[in-house]
């Protein structure tokens, strides 16, 4: 084979497989180099240079000063070097096209941590779920999907790039449905103005596949926040809610005084006054009687959510409750605040929530957990 035609086909062999010619040539000339190596007549030090217009391979010997800088170089391509090369070539090729792939892919996933993308699920079990997102593949573990989700072969799904991790046979993948900003970035993907700039989020709070809370403010005094992310009729919040498997979405303003945060986040419900403890970072919520179940939400969830949204321990009351306990009708046993008022069952007293590093971020004393399965 000349020269000419070799480098002709390893141009074509460089646009099938969507690589660049340069790096080819490059990791095959370290290839070429290694074999040089082996034989017992080589330079002590050596270059490989394939010439990218006429192809033609020389073997350069260097000597080098004790500082590594080259003080002489010569010519030392061997006689039979080219058969040489056309073996080392045909030996080679393919497994240095898939060094190339898989470093190429890992560079190309590693700068999309944090980005959402569309897969389409291949296998499950009981310790992943398998998608195809592209060129390569994606891992969704079982600690990283919504509990009641199924996974269907052929169902496409976004999903959360948590972590590109670098591996023998090319970048692992891992990707969430579970993780808060996963909400936030399809926010940003169905919602221009969050895209732009125009609106902000400013905090969000998720218990994944149940509810979220999401708090927004404008950059702009004509543009309505909520009403920017909720859409026209709810369009753009329900698709991301359809997208979520029907995970609840509350949109909140968000605010700067922290009372009107707090009653922004405990919604739906309405809040008939906040005093806080800034010094304790409390704040307690007292709400009309018949607003107290919708305030606590099912199981304690949308006071847990307003706590996490935002950073405040909240003690939630009723205007009866903080009556009771002054008679003493409310008992504590154990962890649990029983009180017979308005027909309530039990209380959770306190639930810390902390960050990443462990460190308490927020609390939330639920005074009431009900049966009912309002809010």
């Amino acid at each position: 084979m000349q020269n000419f035609e070799f480098l002709e086909a390893l141009a074509q062999i460089a646009r099938e497989q969507n690589i660049d010619e340069g790096e080819l040539l490059q990791a095959l000339a370290n290839a070429l180099l290694v074999a040089y190596k082996r034989r017992a007549d080589s330079a002590e030090d050596a270059e490989i240079e394939i010439n990218p217009e006429s192809g033609e391979i020389k073997v350069w010997g260097l000597e080098l000063d004790v500082e590594g800088n080259v003080t002489r170089e010569w010519d030392a391509t061997p006689a039979d070097f080219g058969r040489i090369a056309a073996q080392t070539a045909k030996q080679n090729l393919m497994q240095l096209i898939k060094e190339i792939q898989r470093r190429q892919m890992y560079e190309e996933f590693a700068n999309r941590e944090g980005d959402i993308v569309s897969g389409t699920v291949q296998q499950t079990d009981n310790r992943y779920t398998l998608l195809d997102i592209g060129r390569v593949e994606a891992l969704l573990p079982q600690a990283e999907q919504i509990a009641f989700e199924r996974y269907e072969h052929g169902a496409r799904v976004k999903v959360y790039i948590v972590e590109v991790r670098k591996t023998a046979k090319g970048p692992q993948i891992v990707v969430s449905r579970t993780h808060p900003a996963l909400v936030a970035k399809l926010f940003e993907m169905e919602v221009p103005e969050i895209a732009s700039g125009l609106v902000e989020i400013k905090a969000l709070a998720r218990e994944p596949g149940h509810r979220s809370k999401i708090a927004v403010a404008s950059n702009d005094q004509m543009v309505d926040p909520v009403g920017a992310c909720v859409g026209a009729r709810g369009s753009r919040v329900r698709n991301i809610t359809n997208e979520l498997r029907s995970e609840r979405i509350d949109v909140v303003p968000y605010s700067t005084d922290p009372v009107e945060f707090i009653q922004a986040a405990l919604q739906p419900a309405r809040v008939r006054e906040v005093r806080l403890d800034e010094e304790q970072g409390i704040a307690t919520v007292i709400v009309h009687d018949q607003q107290l179940s919708l305030a606590i939400g099912k199981e304690g969830q949308n006071a847990r959510l307003a706590a996490r949204l935002t950073g405040w321990r909240i003690d939630i009351r009723s205007e009866s409750q903080e009556t009771d306990e002054l008679e003493g009708d409310v008992v504590i046993t154990e962890d649990v605040l029983v009180s017979p008022a308005n027909g309530v069952e039990a209380v959770i007293v306190d639930e810390i929530v902390t960050d990443a590093d462990g460190d308490i971020v927020a609390e939330v004393v639920v005074s009431e957990i009900v049966s009912e399965d309002e809010a």
